[in-house]
């Protein structure tokens, strides 16, 4: 007989609940290890057809741990799940646990694709290159304001530039400088973790034939080129190139009851570290003229008719369509022919 396994996974232990023919026949808990969870799994379901755990910080991990294991492990989308399992009168980890069996036994539940090792190194390493640039900004506007407040007033310039200006400023200024300087101190040392990581992003970008390909369009660095490979993976994972426009959450919302049916703002769902890159891809396009197109025609007279935000969303969303053909059909980027996509 069929059996159904529902996880709720947390950092120290993992509620497991087990189903066959819509009764619960066991449940318990278990350290959150995969290997622990495999054998149990195989030990009280060993004719178990669904093991399904949600979203969450560990599911990569897990999911490629059990299914390695022979689990059929199911990853689900948390959003969805959480609809269903506040029905239950009271929230338990063994409650949700045996929810998310239930969901497993009646199919009702929408299956996330997880991504493979290799593209989560390529997210973290855009992550965290990203992370160390915006405390780096951080660093340097907190320069800036610290010294203003001394009539310190720090010229524009960055990198080495800015360094010596608030060098030359504090010659005189010993007390200030016994602030500020640990400070610079800082900013330089993180920008130069930052540059190593830059460094790290262009070579993988350069030994990517994807990436070289994205890339051939005005306003697509090795950073967006990059970030979108990993996020698709396999193009063919999409039904439709117009798919991924939704998937990036950069689709319209829409609300329909009754006799009210209208669009809203996009949905911003997906994910929004890959959205905003594209926005500022599409901004350049938008307002430099080297990145002369039909795509850039077609968005500047899109924002005449509805203004620059909204049509730097559409231009986001439409690079987001082109980028993923030109993954399917291994094409350059045609700058007579993209506004056609």
């Amino acid at each position: 007989m069929d059996q159904y396994v529902g996880l709720d996974v947390s950092l120290k232990e993992t509620a497991v609940s087990v189903r066959q023919d819509g009764k619960r026949i066991w449940r318990g808990k278990c350290p959150s290890d995969p290997k622990l969870l495999a054998a149990m799994i195989c030990k009280h379901a060993p004719e178990a057809k669904r093991v399904v755990f949600e979203t969450g910080p560990l599911s990569v991990w897990f999911y490629h741990a059990l299914t390695a294991a022979g689990v059929p492990a199911i990853c689900i989308d948390a959003r969805h799940a959480k609809a269903a399992l506040d029905m239950a009168a009271n929230k338990t980890d063994a409650n949700d646990a045996d929810g998310l069996a239930q969901l497993a036994e009646v199919s009702f539940y929408r299956e996330v694709r997880v991504k493979g090792f290799d593209s989560m190194l390529t997210r973290t390493l855009v992550g965290a290159r990203m992370q160390l640039v915006k405390i780096s900004t951080e660093l340097s506007n907190q320069i800036r304001g610290l010294m203003k407040t001394f009539g310190l007033i720090v010229p524009r310039g960055a990198g080495r530039v800015f360094e010596a200006h608030v060098r030359r400023l504090l010659a005189d200024k010993d007390g200030l400088a016994r602030i500020i300087l640990p400070l610079l101190e800082t900013w330089r040392s993180v920008r130069g973790r930052a540059a190593e990581l830059d460094r790290q992003l262009v070579a993988a970008a350069r030994t990517s034939a994807p990436c070289q390909l994205l890339m051939s369009i005005p306003g697509i660095g090795a950073i967006t080129a990059t970030s979108f490979t990993a996020a698709i993976e396999d193009p063919e994972d999409f039904r439709t190139s117009r798919a991924v426009g939704a998937w990036l959450g950069l689709a319209p919302r829409r609300y329909q009851s009754g006799e009210v049916d209208y669009d809203g703002h996009i949905s911003r769902r997906g994910d929004n570290r890959l959205r905003g890159l594209l926005f500022e891809a599409a901004t350049v396009i938008l307002t430099r003229t080297a990145a002369d197109s039909r795509l850039r025609t077609w968005g500047l007279n899109l924002r005449e008719r509805v203004g620059f935000k909204r049509a730097a969303v559409a231009v986001s969303r439409k690079l987001a369509v082109i980028m993923h053909t030109m993954l399917k059909t291994g094409e350059r980027f045609d700058r007579a022919a993209s506004a056609a996509v």
